[in-house]
């Protein structure tokens, strides 16, 4: 690919290139962000019969570095080096076939102040700016309208589309969750790791077979076999270690590479660790916006304006009815999961609503992963976590916020707590930040052992 840059700008290409379309006959190109999860989502994209593929990432970072100034957001710059690296790798592949517009590129967006509703218009201007890479299309996912894929799929495919994806989201959650209660006690160091490699090659093939046909019982029964599986790698003569809560921006705290592998640097410290999961974000747009559609029906009857009640009604409906059914599926997964090895539950976005209101220390009016960050590290030190760590792109605004109302509120509960911002560097105190951290972390969990919860029961 050629790599010389033209330094021009049209900016009717956000209009024309960037947005929702059509999948049929293109190979969707998608960012790697949670191993698990990417693979059995582009797993469902196949099921519906879309070429879909998980792009390598983290193989060239300095190409994303090259064109991006560094002022961006530190997974911006991750996943402007992926599409070029993967875009390289095609051309090399395809030689004189390779054709640009044959491939989409999937990178959503959120509304609110964070920098990554801006991503995808500043990787369009990148790609724009090499030959021929201004017909690869980006699709363009957003929270404003709860990640509706409208115009993606045939309509009458959408809301099967949706079901498959979301218990693929579920499911990725249960498998890291399951990967991170057997990794600190398996017997043979390597095997949890070795395990999840091929209980994820065999989910993804399940959901791309099953995906469409909405088959979710074969799905959950090989699930079930997994679980299982995965609970007789535990060594039950290892006693119970501090555990460790994680929140923060969702790239950043679910790709391995770019928080440098904090999961198993704690680890390493001794930790038990629970990443705050994708479900939860997912589950909090369906319930933001569902939240945003009732202060519509309230401003539009103080203003008489009863020409808008109906299509306020209507939202409201569809709203409920996609945070039910995704609350539901939730529960019933890992209900079904618990029952053969106890896993840490995920919150509830109106109970995380709750916890701030109650304390007032932030409000969902101010939006951003902040809601979630601040009443989820509350919520984690209730249920007697020994250590919650922040994890966020250097300078990311809605994580300093966090910052700056968690750490005195777990200094005053007497909880560890550690700011972990990451860029494209290595900070030479980070070792050592993570090392006392967990120090700490260990002392509380001695203070509090005999306030053991049923999960830290070893497996019968």
């Amino acid at each position: 690919m050629d790599q010389s840059a033209a330094k021009i700008i049209h900016f009717h290409s956000f209009r024309e290139n960037v947005g929702k379309f059509n999948l049929r006959k293109t190979t969707c190109l998608i960012p790697e962000m949670n191993r698990i999860g990417s693979h059995l989502m582009a797993a469902v994209f196949r099921s519906f019969g879309i070429s879909a593929q998980v792009m390598d990432t983290f193989k060239d970072p300095d190409l994303g570095m090259a064109h991006t100034s560094g002022k961006e957001c530190y997974p911006c710059q991750i996943t402007m080096g992926d599409i070029l690296h993967c875009l390289n790798q095609e051309q090399e592949r395809l030689g004189e076939r390779f054709r640009p517009e044959s491939y989409v590129y999937f990178m959503p967006e959120s509304a609110g102040p964070c920098r990554f509703g801006m991503y995808n218009k500043y990787q369009r201007i990148v790609l724009d700016s090499f030959p021929g890479l201004d017909k690869l299309k980006i699709i363009s996912l957003t929270t404003q309208d709860g990640y509706a894929i409208a115009g993606m799929l045939d309509e009458k495919r959408v809301r099967d589309f949706r079901k498959a994806a979301y218990l693929s989201v579920v499911v990725g959650d249960v498998m890291d969750r399951l990967l991170w209660r057997i990794r600190p006690y398996e017997k043979t160091l390597g095997s949890a790791d070795a395990f999840m490699e091929k209980s994820l090659r065999l989910m993804a093939a399940l959901f791309e077979r099953y995906g469409a046909r909405k088959d979710f019982g074969r799905v959950l029964s090989k699930l079930d076999e997994v679980v299982e599986e995965g609970k007789a790698l535990i060594d039950p003569d290892i006693p119970p270690k501090p555990r460790i809560g994680i929140v923060g921006e969702i790239y950043l705290r679910t790709h391995a590479q770019a928080n440098q592998d904090l999961i198993r640097k704690l680890e390493s410290y001794g930790a038990e660790v629970v990443n705050a999961s994708i479900a939860e974000w997912i589950n909090y747009t369906s319930y933001d916006r569902l939240r945003d559609a009732r202060i519509e029906l309230k401003r539009h009857l103080k203003q008489h304006r009863f020409s808008r009640l109906r299509g306020d009604l209507g939202g409201i409906l569809g709203y409920a009815v996609d945070l039910g059914y995704q609350q539901w599926r939730q529960s019933q997964v890992y209900k079904r999961v618990g029952r053969r090895l106890p896993l840490p539950a995920d919150h509830k976005i109106g109970h995380l609503e709750h916890i701030l209101q109650e304390e007032d220390l932030f409000s969902f009016d101010a939006g951003t992963e902040a809601c979630l960050s601040i009443a989820g590290i509350v919520a984690y030190a209730r249920e007697g976590y020994n250590g919650i760590v922040n994890v966020y792109p250097f300078g990311c605004m809605p994580s300093t916020a966090t910052s700056a109302i968690a750490r005195p509120l777990m200094n005053g509960m007497g909880v560890p707590y550690l700011d972990t911002p990451y860029d494209s560097s290595s900070q030479p105190g980070r070792e050592a930040s993570i090392r006392t951290f967990m120090y700490q972390a260990s002392q509380h969990f001695k203070r509090h052992e005999m306030k053991a919860h049923p999960r830290r029961r070893r497996p019968s």
